[in-house]
């Protein structure tokens, strides 16, 4: 028998002086102490889940810094440390955006986001989420396979629309800023004439992997949102929505 539970989305906005620190943080509590519950209706191990929540809002109170990443940790070593009946925990957490507009007004944004999870070994991931690229030229896809069933035409200058998911793991407790690795792909995508979608989230995480020391590994989740062509007036051209279903690539760089 296999067993966890857990509190999820427990949302946490957290000022201090002028900066903003917002997330939903979810934890899943693992070990066999728990089966009881379980087998026989015995509850007199179980932390309940609303008390995990109440433990969450107030610990997010106790950390001092800043980061996704270093939250989780502090409330997974805090969990543990408050309920040794808990064998492990696995910390996850999103970003709840706000951009600054000023020194003390936020906009909230539900696009892109940060990424955090805390595995009950210590290994400890970030990642960005949910991300819109869009290129106006400089992208193709072509000479690919053909057969009956194909109907695509190459193309061998392209605006390309995708969007990203960007998961990775760390060497050490070093981490890195989402912001800026969002901002490192998008100087990758603008520079860099790809082949295909697969070939620009290659050298993506190729380039990412050599700048970064902090990050072991980089994982990719991105889907082809490219508009299909309706018309066009020299330079002029004009674009609506695809068929609606996209097309998944998936990349994982040690």
């Amino acid at each position: 028998m296999r067993i966890s539970y857990g509190k999820l989305r427990v949302p946490v906005h957290r000022i201090s002086g002028d900066e903003v620190l917002a997330c939903e943080v979810s934890i899943e509590v693992l070990g066999d102490n728990f089966a009881p519950a379980y087998t026989e209706g015995d509850n007199s191990n179980v932390v309940a889940t609303d008390t995990m929540k109440n433990f969450i809002l107030r610990e997010s109170l106790a950390y001092e810094g800043t980061s996704l990443e270093g939250l989780l940790v502090h409330l997974g070593r805090r969990f543990t440390d408050t309920y040794p009946v808990m064998e492990g925990v696995r910390m996850i957490a999103k970003e709840l955006r706000f951009d600054r507009l000023g020194e003390r007004v936020y906009a909230r944004s539900t696009d892109d986001h940060g990424v955090a999870t805390v595995e009950p070994d210590g290994t400890v991931r970030g990642g960005r989420h949910g991300m819109m690229l869009l290129k106006t030229r400089g992208s193709a896809f072509t000479k690919f396979a053909r057969d009956e069933y194909t109907t695509l035409p190459e193309r061998g200058d392209r605006p390309l629309l995708i969007r990203l998911d960007a998961d990775w793991r760390y060497r050490d407790d070093r981490t890195v800023d989402s912001k800026d690795v969002r901002d490192h792909f998008a100087a990758t995508f603008d520079g860099f004439v790809s082949e295909s979608i697969q070939h620009l989230v290659h050298e993506m995480g190729t380039r990412l992997l050599a700048e970064c020391d902090e990050i072991a590994e980089i994982s990719f989740t991105a889907e082809n949102h490219t508009r299909d062509p309706v018309g066009e007036d020299g330079e002029r051209k004009v674009y609506t929505d695809p068929f609606p279903a996209q097309g998944l690539i998936t990349l994982t760089l040690p």
